[in-house]
């Protein structure tokens, strides 16, 4: 077992700090949380069932880490423009093109809609704790979240390149 730990430990340490890190912005928090992940992985390591899937459930238990911290924040509101968009692969010109159009079309949504997909897309908070961010009932965010994935998809039809089939659904992106 300890043996165990200590391949985890060597295998995962700083590439989990930099996951930490990129999602939390606060060195000093971002060590702790570190800290918590590896205290957590020694103390639960015996739950684990099957140890092929051992790093995605340190990855999980990393990610609850930092959903614990946000809901144990004093400050409950996030500012939208703390959340990170999709890094731009700046290789691939089409790439970075569509990416700028769907970070683009992300910023152009209401408040209300970009902070339930910015939340729900790329911080991971369920429907169930952006309802509790958000102080409104579960469908209430359930509908929100919804409408907002229709208009930003919408939207989204209207990139260059993006193709779609007859039913609106995005098959593919053209090169030009």
């Amino acid at each position: 077992m300890k043996t165990e730990l200590n391949t985890i430990w060597i295998d995962l340490n700083e590439e989990l700090y930099a996951f930490i890190l990129g999602r939390i912005k606060d060195e000093h928090i971002a060590k702790d949380i570190h800290q918590d992940v590896f205290l957590k992985v020694q103390t639960k390591i015996h739950q684990l069932k099957h140890s092929s899937k051992l790093t995605s459930w340190v990855y999980q238990i990393t990610r609850n880490s930092i959903i614990d911290h946000y809901r144990k924040s004093p400050n409950k509101t996030i500012s939208i423009n703390d959340m990170d968009f999709p890094e731009v692969d700046s290789d691939n010109f089409e790439y970075a093109n569509l990416t700028n159009c769907i970070n683009q079309k992300i910023e152009d949504l209401s408040s209300h809609h970009k902070e339930a997909i910015i939340l729900t897309s790329f911080k991971n908070y369920s429907q169930k704790e952006l309802a509790q961010h958000l102080n409104i009932s579960y469908s209430g965010t359930k509908s929100r979240v919804q409408k907002a994935k229709e208009i930003l998809k919408e939207n989204i039809l209207d990139c260059p390149n993006v193709a779609s089939d007859n039913t609106g659904k995005l098959i593919d992106f053209k090169k030009k």
